[in-house]
């Protein structure tokens, strides 16, 4: 059994204040004394430069990643006694970026989040020219101080297999990938990683109860890629800050296990039968009411919430959204696609599982949610 016994009550009125003005610059000793955070939290520079990171990611390397859960095999099958997650405290919000003094309206439509999109990184310890090396996540960009930070899984920062972070890490909201190679699209700009912070329990013991991570990400590039001959060449253009230009969801936590969220990524793994009913070319959705998911010793998890959804590996990383409006496509993040659960035993998928979001989550946000990056 893990202990949970140091987890910690966040007061709600530091998370709101924290975004109240937001600076231009940081100086060197404020970065210094962030960097650091609660015990529980590990922090860790990208291993490679913004400009290289970027420069990186070719038309053909984008349309080559694979998703990299379907490897990993993050599923259970089977559906046993239901485990119990619980509040470590009082409900706790932060609001979505442009809605700090009041709220939207609703529209009947589902609007995909324009802040949603598709995580790429290498894998560390192999050539990254090796195509085998190519992955990729669903993320999403969330609020922060410096409007700077990509929310996604654990596993989709940091390798269990390996143990290391992983490299060459960037984000691309509202990726959309056409039926060329040279035909991906970011309309948004592409983000590179900075800093990654993630639960100590998942970078130690890898433990799915902590499978989220908050990554720093550096302003972006719009990039305008032409083929010369055999070899491709990179022309980026400056865009800004990803909140400026996506917006960023809001987060809560110690809410309820049984709440109605929608869930989004890029699904595109098989079912266990081999189906592949997804391309992960495109964004999907679900929809449904959480409940509390059984103890998985696999993954050690004892505190999930799932829901029924078909979504497949690739869309693990992607938000669960509470309280979603497609009018102003924002919502609050409650959850993470972690684990696929076949719990008919059919061999078909039928729920997905995130870890609960109590207080310990909102200790690894607020390091994150608080550092600039340039």
């Amino acid at each position: 059994m893990i202990s949970r016994a140091r987890r910690l009550a966040i007061p709600l009125a530091g998370s709101l204040l924290a975004f109240g003005v937001v600076g231009a610059t940081q100086s060197a000793s404020s970065a210094a004394a962030i960097s650091a955070g609660p015990n529980d939290v590990t922090a860790k520079p990208a291993s490679e430069s913004a400009s290289d990171a970027v420069a990186f990611w070719s038309p053909e390397r984008l349309r080559a990643a694979k998703d990299y859960t379907e490897e990993l095999g993050n599923s259970v099958k089977g559906f046993g006694k239901v485990s119990k997650a619980t509040p470590d405290g009082k409900p706790g919000v932060v609001p979505p970026i442009g809605e700090e003094k009041g709220t939207s309206g609703k529209t009947k439509q589902v609007n995909l989040p324009n802040t949603v999109g598709r995580v790429f990184f290498t894998l560390p310890g192999q050539n990254p020219l090796d195509p085998r090396s190519w992955k990729y996540c669903s993320g999403t960009s969330v609020q922060s101080r410096y409007h700077n930070v990509v929310a996604t899984a654990g596993h989709c920062i940091y390798d269990p297999v390996t143990n290391d972070f992983y490299d060459h890490w960037v984000f691309i909201p509202s990726y959309w990938d056409g039926d060329q190679a040279w035909e991906g699209k970011a309309p948004y700009g592409i983000y590179p990683a900075q800093w990654f912070q993630a639960h100590d329990d998942f970078v130690v013991k890898e433990d799915y109860d902590y499978d989220y991570a908050f990554v720093n990400v550096a302003s972006g590039f719009k990039i305008k890629w032409q083929k010369a001959g055999n070899a491709w060449q990179l022309t980026k253009t400056a865009v800004g800050r990803l909140g400026d230009n996506v917006g960023g969801q809001g987060l809560t936590w110690n809410r309820s296990t049984k709440v109605k969220v929608f869930s989004f990524g890029y699904p595109a793994g098989p079912h266990p039968d081999g189906d592949r009913p997804f391309t992960g070319r495109t964004m999907k959705w679900c929809y449904g009411q959480t409940s509390a998911m059984p103890a998985a010793p696999k993954y050690n998890i004892q505190e999930h919430i799932g829901f029924k959804c078909g979504m497949t590996a690739g869309a693990s990383g992607g938000p669960w959204l509470y309280n979603y409006k497609s009018k102003s496509r924002t919502g609050y993040l409650n959850g993470i696609n972690s684990v696929a659960w076949d719990t008919d035993g059919n061999d078909r998928y039928d729920r997905i599982s995130s870890p609960y979001f109590n207080g310990e989550t909102y200790d690894v946000y607020k390091v994150a949610a608080n550092r600039w990056t340039p």
